[in-house]
């Protein structure tokens, strides 16, 4: 198996061949220099002896006189041995050279601009390279071209040029690496503290884990920093908050989410298990600080879907509901058992009959008018239930001289069921709350049809709900007692998700509650 590299290993490498790197570019840069330096210092040296030769007086009577030509080989060995330089030459004016080892030839000029009486300074490359200048010979008596003046000098090759650049590199080479070993070293231990010791490898082995985890639980999870920016979301969260895909790196208060789930997860609301309505789900949130190295760096909030552990509440609540009715009927007959079985030993036999007839046509005389107006069995049943229940607790429930309600679907009946019986109770525990039993306390139940709309109204004879409170009692919901679980008022909270759901609406206004729900679900 192949051993991989430690972080610092790694950076030290990478800090090195990019020294190297830089090294190389310096050392190429350097030759360009050391070779523009070596034209301009010896060209200029180059010019200035062709110059001269080109303006002696002997040289240029010499050139005019074509028989006193043989002193200029003397006069150009001369000027080499003094300048130093490889060669100096002297053609006439048609380039044949007078002076040198290939005297008689033609003198190879290149691009060379001298024919045109001006000084020229190159490179020739005629087999060899040279840097050479060219100066023209001046008649002076008319100016015309009699001759001209080749200088040159021997090329430096590739190695002399390296060899000249060679210290200055390797001083180069060698604070570049001591630089670079130093800062890969600072750098590596600061990158090794900033990761916690982690390589590479781990790292990414615990960011994919970390992702894996995140997306993989049933549970939403939203971080947020401490100016409420979302950090860190998963699909889960993005489902039941509806949130955008891209929605990290934006803040809540943009109207990402809606104002009872701000609340919690901007630390509005605190407390555990926070109850919140979100669309048509309900969530319970739990918002806990993130601290790193003793210092909170934001919020990590977790959400869990409780709607379908609601909708199995809302059957255990029906159950729960027959229970008591049934609780209260077998209390209210059991009483009544007792007045009969003692008029009975009273021998009062006519106080019997008038008693059973009584109690007789008071519960027919209920049913009656439950079921004149409502002709939905599941809604009459509740409210008969309901009646016994509030009947027990010293409470009248009535329905309202204008209901009336026709057969419904059986999706629209659980739903009707579960907001009628909701509010009832909420009036019942309204009424317990304020503590005035006994005085003719009543509930009041209406429930019409409104062409494809129904609409339900349930009044009580308490105080009602405050106007500052009239919203309130639905977003974070709203009772009067204590719940022994913590959650408190999901009741009504629940009454207006369904009646959302629908595409109706629920509102309070003192005691009396106005339900309206469409029998056609857009949902």
């Amino acid at each position: 198996m192949r051993r991989k590299l430690s972080l610092a290993t790694q950076f030290l490498v990478l800090q090195l061949g990019i020294v190297l790197l830089v090294v190389g570019v310096v050392a190429v840069v350097s030759l360009a220099e050391s070779d523009a330096t070596f034209r301009r210092v010896e060209g200029k040296r180059l010019l200035g002896v062709a110059e001269n030769v080109a303006s002696n007086d002997t040289v240029r009577l010499r050139l005019h006189e074509p028989l006193g030509r043989d002193a200029l080989p003397a006069l150009a060995e001369s000027a080499q041995a003094v300048s130093g330089v490889t060669y100096v030459l002297i053609a006439d004016a048609a380039g044949q050279l007078l002076t040198g080892p290939d005297v008689g030839h033609l003198a190879y000029l290149g691009p060379s601009e001298v024919r045109s009486g001006r000084a020229w300074v190159g490179v020739i490359d005629d087999g060899a390279k040279f840097l050479v200048a060219h100066v023209p010979v001046l008649d002076p008596e008319h100016g015309r071209i009699v001759g001209v003046v080749i200088v040159g000098l021997t090329y430096p090759t590739l190695p002399k040029q390296l060899a000249t650049a060679t210290p200055n590199v390797l001083t180069y080479l060698i604070i570049g690496g001591l630089l670079g070993l130093v800062g890969s070293l600072l750098l590596s231990r600061r990158v090794k503290r900033q990761t916690l010791g982690l390589e590479p490898r781990e790292i990414t082995g615990l960011v994919e884990q970390r992702e894996a985890m995140l997306h993989g639980v049933r549970e939403g999870v939203l971080g947020t920093d401490t100016v409420d920016r979302i950090t860190l979301v998963n699909d889960e969260a993005i489902r039941l908050l509806r949130l955008p895909a891209d929605a990290v790196g934006q803040r809540l208060r943009t109207g990402l989410v809606g104002p009872a789930v701000l609340d919690v997860l901007t630390g509005h609301l605190t407390g555990p298990d926070q109850v919140v309505l979100s669309g048509d789900r309900i969530l319970v949130l739990n918002r806990m600080p993130v601290v790193i190295r003793g210092r909170q760096t934001g919020w990590v909030t977790t959400l869990r879907d409780r709607t379908e552990l609601t909708n199995l509440q809302r059957e255990l609540d029906v159950s729960r509901q027959t229970t008591d009715t049934l609780r209260a009927q077998a209390h209210e007959f059991t009483n009544r058992l007792h007045t009969i079985a003692g008029l009975v030993e009273l021998r009062d036999y006519d106080e019997v009959v008038r008693f059973i007839t009584r109690a007789s046509q008071a519960r027919e005389s209920l049913t009656r008018e439950v079921t004149a107006r409502i002709a939905e069995p599941a809604l009459a049943a509740l409210l008969i239930a309901k009646a016994s229940l509030a009947s027990e607790q010293g409470v009248q429930l009535r329905v309202s001289a204008d209901s009336e309600l026709g057969p419904v679907d059986e999706a629209f009946a659980a739903d009707l069921v579960t907001v009628v019986g909701n509010l009832v109770d909420n009036a019942l525990d309204a009424l317990a709350a304020a503590g005035s039993r006994g005085s003719g306390d009543w509930v009041e139940v209406g429930v019409r049809t409104l062409l494809n709309e129904v609409v339900v109204t349930v009044g009580d004879s308490g105080l009602g709900v405050a106007p500052d409170l009239a919203e309130e009692v639905f977003r974070r919901g709203y009772t009067t007692k204590a719940a022994p679980d913590g959650h408190r008022g999901l009741g009504l909270a629940l009454s207006r998700l369904i009646c959302t759901r629908r595409g109706g609406s629920i509102e309070v206004s003192g005691s009396t509650f106005t339900a309206r729900m469409p029998q056609s679900c857009p949902i």
